[in-house]
């Protein structure tokens, strides 16, 4: 089974799994999925916002959360295009 990715018209939407209080940003793959390590704790949206932040500065794409904004199972949209 690999990484759950699909491509829209926007760009690309990726299933991710968030892991909290990691004490370091990282993105790993593990049994097929995208599993994201956050610093950050579930409070106020500051997972959310961590998650947005390093993403547009891996990818130097403009990135949005699509579905599961209270869950640590996410999409996350990353655009084709850095604005629009």
């Amino acid at each position: 089974m690999g990484v759950e990715m699909v491509k829209v018209t926007d760009g690309v939407v990726v299933d991710v799994f968030v892991k909290l209080d990691s004490g370091r940003f990282e993105l790993r793959v593990e049994g097929g999925e995208v599993v994201v390590l956050c610093r950050e704790s579930p409070v106020k949206g500051r997972v959310n916002r961590e998650l947005i932040k390093e993403f547009s500065r891996i990818f130097q794409k403009r990135v949005e959360i699509v579905a599961g904004f209270s869950s640590r199972q996410k999409k996350v949209l990353i655009r084709r295009h850095q604005y629009g």
